[in-house]
């Protein structure tokens, strides 16, 4: 079992998807839930990926409760913020930023959800070590 502060942070985690989720269903885009909160968008793409992060939110809730889900959803972060960070460097990004566009706003959201990543991972092995 995960120890109370490795279950509250994965918690966070879920409750963090569920408002990802609801703001990407709603189109509602703002910096946090949507790392690429100013660049063209189609709304039917923003509700595919509300219905893809329910799948985090029950994978982060599954490994609030049980430690053998919680390195999955380590796992699965740490693929996003290597996904995030391919998009970020990526043509296909620039040629829909506007000229002299920074990709600073993507980098920060990214580094947060990395930090997340490393925050779990450490607790994670504490928890290991302490059981």
């Amino acid at each position: 079992m995960n120890s109370q502060l490795t279950k509250y942070a994965f918690l966070a985690g879920a409750a963090y998807f569920c408002c990802m989720a609801t703001a990407h269903f709603f189109s509602f885009k703002v910096p946090i839930l949507f790392v690429y909160y100013d660049t063209p968008f189609y709304a039917y793409q923003d509700k595919i990926i509300s219905f893809a992060v329910c799948a985090y939110i029950a994978l982060f809730y599954s490994a609030s409760q049980h430690r053998s889900a919680a390195l999955n959803a380590i796992v699965v972060l740490a693929i996003t913020v290597l996904g995030l960070s391919s998009v970020n460097l990526s043509s296909a990004l620039a040629s829909v930023l506007q000229e002299g566009q920074s990709t600073t706003p993507y980098w920060l959201q990214t580094g947060a959800i990395g930090f997340y990543l490393i925050v779990l991972l450490t607790l994670y092995i504490k928890d290991g070590k302490n059981s």
